[in-house]
């Protein structure tokens, strides 16, 4: 697996200070997405034990809540058995840290077996991800016209580039069966 950074003390992408490893490989091609660099799955730097103990070593303070694996997509299939595994390491390693996914795949959970659904192709892949491990996932393509509107409603996103993004609660939705969102309130910039 390549990626292309490892941001510290990171508060837009989850709650409270975060470590963020944004990994390379993407085949969305969201039109106007903010990190076009790190589509190509065979760029960047590779994934090796430094960047993991890099990783472990801010997980370790006790200010940082969690980790989000950004991108690129973190479900593209060039890095989804390597972010599963790491996925794994952390939570047994640092089970009170939260782990947030975001990938550019739709999340469709049908009775607990959980599908990655291609928007552009429509195509349904079942996936062996390790899903029960995570605490959120804000799935969707990022659709520019749809954030045009929120800017233009003065519709403030949090953790989301476009409003069509969902913010998935992965521990209820499995115990529900079913995709459930976070419930946040929408908030407009007067």
């Amino acid at each position: 697996m390549k990626y292309h950074n490892i941001t510290k003390d990171d508060m837009l992408n989850g709650p409270g200070l975060r470590v963020v490893l944004w990994v390379a490989g993407c085949e969305h091609a969201c039109e106007g997405c903010q990190n076009p660099c790190t589509w190509n799955p065979d760029e960047g730097m590779e994934f090796d034990f430094d960047a993991k103990m890099e990783l472990f070593e801010q997980l370790e303070q006790d200010y940082i809540d969690g980790i989000t694996f950004s991108g690129g997509d973190p479900l593209h299939p060039a890095n989804r058995n390597e972010v599963a595994a790491l996925v794994t390491e952390i939570k047994n390693r640092y089970p009170d840290k939260t782990i947030i996914i975001y990938t550019g795949y739709q999340i469709v959970n049908d009775n607990n077996i959980f599908y990655l659904k291609n928007q552009k192709t429509g195509k349904l892949t079942q996936s062996k991800f390790p899903f029960r491990l995570i605490d959120v996932v804000i799935d969707g393509r990022f659709e520019q016209e749809t954030r045009k509107q929120d800017i233009a409603e003065h519709k403030v996103v949090h953790w989301r580039g476009s409003s069509n993004q969902r913010i998935i609660d992965v521990q209820q939705s499995i115990k529900n069966k079913n995709i459930t969102e976070f419930k946040e309130e929408v908030v407009w910039v007067q």
